[in-house]
């Protein structure tokens, strides 16, 4: 428990100053890396000839899709060719078209879900062109939509800002300084950065056994600090080639932790109403410490649910003679134990990161449900940028509700909340389960959907849940065990990634363009306040009722059941 509450205490000494440092990139004030990064800003403008003028919503949103449409389509190419393409040592043949599809959706929507094993799956040139490229471009993508959202929410100018703009200053101003330092440490902890082929080397048994080499310390820093998740290697941050010791586990760990955390910040000092406030001295701003307060609650019980069920064990394994005093250690690194394995599970499917540490289809049937519940929520954190506009459709939906119990209109940031709106929201809220359920209901009717699943009973029901929640939630881990590279499964969760991704991205622009065209109304004393402890209550109960009706049945067949089939035989 030490070790979990004080990863999380220097989790919260980071967040604060990066939340700061990118609301002045938000806001165009003036850093102390100005000086180093404006003329390379400018430089990139001048080359790709992009002018600086403010974009309407549905300006921003067009040029955010035909942007990823281009670069989908190009590393699509090079998926297909990496086979006669350079940079191949290995002499890996290029990707079947399936799963090239859903390869290319799952890196450009930030997903990053795997059908195909890294070191044998991809070219080095492949690695870096589509796999890293896309981790840089996709977590930009999704931090300019939530600024831009952040802008229209909090109505302090005209527009909601230039795409091109906003991608660019995050690239150049975070994400690639911050991933150049975490790749720095990570080879400092014995992570290989090398071009060289795999090598073949003779083990102390006297054995021979291939190593596979590459720039994995280049993709292992933006995977997590864009919370991106896919691995150069198919055993993810299991293998030590990922993730060597304690020290690279902590560094993974707050790479995919503190730039959604921050964007949090980002949005409660954006929202502030009084000009003096907007300086250093404020760490989060009302709103964005009320959201804060409740992603933290959620993040919390989910962690401790994972924690003890854990460490409880598994019962079958002791009837068995296997100790279970220190919990159930299957499918865990020892160098990680519960307490580390736990922790990294709830933060990389709370963070929509992906990445894993142990292999998720080993958890306890309730520790397993936590990462599919914070999944399934796609609110906690979640991933960078998206997942606060999530959260903020359900702060919208909680205070809808309470309009509608108190006969008032309802208000959030001096802006009434009307009947376009809440179909947005409606939008938003509904197409996530509805992927979900939809495609888990596909897969287990049909027999392309069923030749994947490699359990049976409650087990097998789990992997397809997991499977298309990861995918919907554009996380990309996976319960692992299901046999998905064939073309039903790359298909449908290609799909579902897609979807997932850009038709909630394009309704909360929707709402942030209709939230700034709408004048600001005063302030009385009826008007619902959403800055205090009864309101971060609401929020919370109001993400649980929803996830209660909308889920519950299907984790009642899966992960509840066959927690009830192993504690109560």
């Amino acid at each position: 428990m030490l070790q979990i509450v004080l990863t999380l205490a220097i989790f919260m000494i980071l967040v604060i100053p990066m939340g700061t440092y990118m609301y002045h990139i938000a806001t165009k004030q003036k850093t102390f890396a100005d000086k180093i990064f404006n003329p390379l800003d400018n430089t990139i403008y001048k080359i790709c000839h992009i002018g600086r003028e403010g974009m309407n919503w549905k300006q921003y949103a067009l040029h955010l899709l035909t942007t990823n449409a281009v670069m989908v389509f190009i590393g699509y190419l090079v998926l297909r060719l990496q086979g006669i393409l350079f940079a191949n040592p290995n002499g890996i043949e290029a990707m079947e078209p399936t799963l090239s599809f859903n390869t290319i959706i799952s890196f450009m929507t930030n997903t990053n879900l795997q059908h195909y094993s890294g070191e044998s799956g991809l070219s080095y040139l492949s690695q870096m062109l589509v796999i890293i490229f896309m981790m840089f471009v996709s977590a930009a993508s999704g931090y300019a939509a939530c600024m831009a959202f952040c802008r229209g929410l909090a109505g302090k100018q005209k527009d909601v800002g230039n795409f091109y703009e906003d991608m660019v200053r995050i690239t150049t101003r975070i994400l690639i300084p911050v991933s150049f330092i975490a790749g720095l440490l990570l080879i400092w902890q014995g992570v290989p950065q090398t071009l060289e082929a795999n090598q073949t080397v003779q083990t102390i048994e006297g054995q021979f056994q291939d190593l596979a080499m590459g720039p994995v310390a280049s993709l292992e820093s933006i995977k997590h600090l864009g919370t991106n998740g896919g691995g150069f290697f198919g055993a993810n941050s299991t293998t030590p080639f990922e993730n060597p010791t304690i020290i690279s586990n902590l560094i993974e760990l707050f790479s995919m932790m503190i730039l959604p955390g921050a964007c949090v910040i980002t949005f409660g000092k954006m929202t502030m109403k009084r000009k003096k406030q907007e300086n250093k001295k404020v760490l989060f701003g009302n709103q964005g410490r009320t959201i804060f307060a409740a992603m933290s609650i959620l993040f919390i019980v989910g962690l401790t649910i994972c924690f003890t069920s854990e460490m409880a064990g598994n019962p079958a394994l002791e009837q068995a003679g296997l100790n279970q005093d220190m919990g159930s250690m299957e499918g865990k690194e020892v160098r990680f134990g519960i307490a580390q394995s736990t922790l990294f599970t709830t933060t990389t499917t709370s963070f929509t990161t992906g990445t894993v540490n142990n292999m998720h289809d080993t958890l306890t049937p309730l520790g397993g449900m936590v990462p599919m519940l914070h999944m399934m929520l796609n609110c906690v954190f979640g991933g960078k940028g998206v997942g606060l506009m999530n959260m903020i459709m359900y702060v919208i939906l909680a205070v809808f509700l309470c309009g509608l119990m108190i006969g008032r209109t309802p208000e959030y940031l001096g802006k009434k909340i009307e009947g376009k709106e809440m179909k947005l929201v409606a939008l938003v809220l509904i197409v996530h389960p509805l992927l979900i359920l939809g495609f888990s209901a596909l897969a287990v009717m049909t027999g392309a959907g069923q030749a994947g699943i490699t359990n049976e009973g409650f087990h097998g029901l789990s992997q397809v849940l997991y499977e298309y929640t990861s995918s919907a939630a554009n996380n990309g881990s996976g319960f692992e065990g299901l046999a998905d590279n064939s073309y039903f499964w790359n298909i449908t969760t290609g799909l579902a990634m897609f979807f997932g991704r850009y038709i909630a991205i394009v309704a909360q622009l929707a709402i942030a363009g209709s939230m700034l065209a709408k004048r600001k109304v005063n302030e009385t004393v009826g008007t619902l306040r959403t800055d205090n402890v009864i309101f971060i209550a609401i929020l919370v109960a109001v993400v649980y009722i929803f996830a209660a009706l909308t889920f519950f049945p299907a984790l009642a067949l899966g992960p509840i059941a066959e927690h009830l089939t192993l504690w109560m035989p």
